[in-house]
């Protein structure tokens, strides 16, 4: 069974991984991705195309230093009626964005790109839709003062595994591309490309 390379620190990702069984180890990128993602908005990509281009740079950093390597880069936008979310900055910035998304419905463009021998050998990108719920201001101080901690590091300042379920009155698409792996098609792939048994 191959080892596979994780382009990324995300701690949600490598239990997603390790809980299906695969061998990673952890190598986060670091590329600009704010500079990156202003150049491809400014070019006139598509969030969908930012996503995969994000998750093809960094599973590229990593495996231009290792070329043998197996190794898998990920990002995840979020867009709300053409507006791109990024992670919050502070509790303040946190609370901007959920009041900018409650009852509201927006996407999550969740890329992953495969690349093997030091080339690109598969990509993937999902779209799940989830509809926040019309929440109180008082519930969201509180959900931001009790899980400040876990969301910050999150797009859209929630994890659909913990409280940040309570946010939502619908979801339709992938739970775990919402928790920012497309983890069946990327199982699939491992599998018929004999890196994993299967």
């Amino acid at each position: 069974m191959s080892i596979l390379t994780l382009a990324s620190s995300s701690a949600i990702r490598a239990t997603l991984l390790r809980n299906a069984g695969v061998e990673i180890q952890l190598k986060p990128a670091r590329i600009d991705e704010d500079g990156l993602r202003e150049s491809l908005t400014a070019e006139g990509a598509t969030p969908h195309d930012i996503a995969d281009a994000l998750a093809e740079h960094k599973a590229l950093r990593i495996a231009s230093r290792d070329p043998q390597a197996l190794v898998l880069g990920c990002d995840q936008l979020l867009e709300c009626d053409g507006q791109l979310f990024n992670k919050p900055l502070n509790p303040q910035d946190a609370r901007c964005q959920l009041t900018a998304l409650r009852g509201r419905t927006h996407r999550l463009h969740t890329a992953a790109v495969l690349y093997a021998q030091g080339q690109p050998v598969w990509r993937h990108v999902s779209t799940p839709r989830l509809t926040m719920r019309d929440v109180s201001d008082a519930f969201l101080d509180s959900y931001i003062a009790a899980n400040w901690d876990e969301i910050r590091h999150c797009v859209g300042c929630y994890q659909i595994e913990g409280p940040g379920i309570r946010l939502f009155s619908k979801i339709d698409g992938d739970l775990f591309a919402i928790q920012g792996l497309p983890l069946l098609e990327l199982l699939a792939i491992l599998t018929q490309r004999k890196e994993i048994p299967g």
